[in-house]
Order: C-alpha cells, then sequence, then structure tokens
C-alpha cells in the first residue's frame, strides 16, 4: 500500500515557477513508476509527466521544456519543478503511482495510487 500527499501548489503569476512535491509512504519507493497528472475545471484528467525508477522522465508535449520532474528515492519522494508557466496550466495536479520497472503509463487507468492532488492557479 502506498499514501501520496502532494504540497506546493498555489497562485502564480504566468511566465513564473511552482515546484510540486509528492511525499510517498510504504516501501520499496524506488520499484514503483510515478507520475503527475492534471485536472482543470470541466475538463478531464491529463497526463502531465512520469519517471522510472531509474530516473528516466517522460512529458506531455504541452509541458516539455518548461517542466521537469525527479525522483528522491532516499527520501520517498517526487518532485515536478514547473517553469514559464502559462494561463492554461492552471488546474488540480494529482501525483500516481505504479509498481513497475518498465515505461510508466500515460493514461491514469494505469495507476494504483493517487494523492489528493494540489490546485495551481496562473493568473495573468
Amino acid at each position: 500500500q502506498v499514501q501520496l500527499v502532494e504540497s506546493g501548489g498555489g497562485l502564480v503569476q504566468a511566465g513564473g515557477s511552482l515546484r510540486l512535491s509528492c511525499a510517498a509512504s510504504g516501501r520499496s519507493f524506488s520499484a514503483y513508476a510515478m507520475g503527475w497528472f492534471r485536472q482543470a475545471l470541466g475538463k478531464e484528467r491529463e497526463f502531465v509527466a512520469s519517471i522510472r525508477w531509474s530516473g528516466s522522465t517522460y512529458y506531455a508535449d504541452s509541458v516539455k521544456g518548461r517542466f521537469t520532474m525527479s525522483r528522491d528515492n532516499a527520501k520517498n519522494a517526487v518532485y515536478l519543478q514547473m517553469n514559464s508557466l502559462k494561463l492554461e496550466d492552471t488546474a488540480v495536479y494529482y501525483c500516481a503511482a505504479v509498481r513497475s520497472l518498465g515505461i510508466p503509463p500515460r493514461t491514469g487507468a494505469g495507476y494504483d495510487y493517487w494523492g489528493q492532488g494540489t490546485q495551481v492557479t496562473v493568473s495573468s
């Protein structure tokens, strides 16, 4: 069983930066692929980024070059550094986990554990 807790959301002006954190409880964190998803008001949840146990990362085209996902297996944590934020990045951001050593899924259905979400609001 894995419990995930996100933090770091908030209000930021367009062009600014935020760093989201996701703390995981449970054993064998390094055996889990991790993902970040987001859901804007009235829209479907969408893939943002994911990371393998090895540190290889994958990004949605909409955030590539602006967002960076990383993990610290010693701290059981993953991070999402978000730079050059745009109005359309406004959403609730969720951390997700699945026990897998393969390429992480890009769909939410591929993950078994979810955090409660953290709100990111980008203003003009």
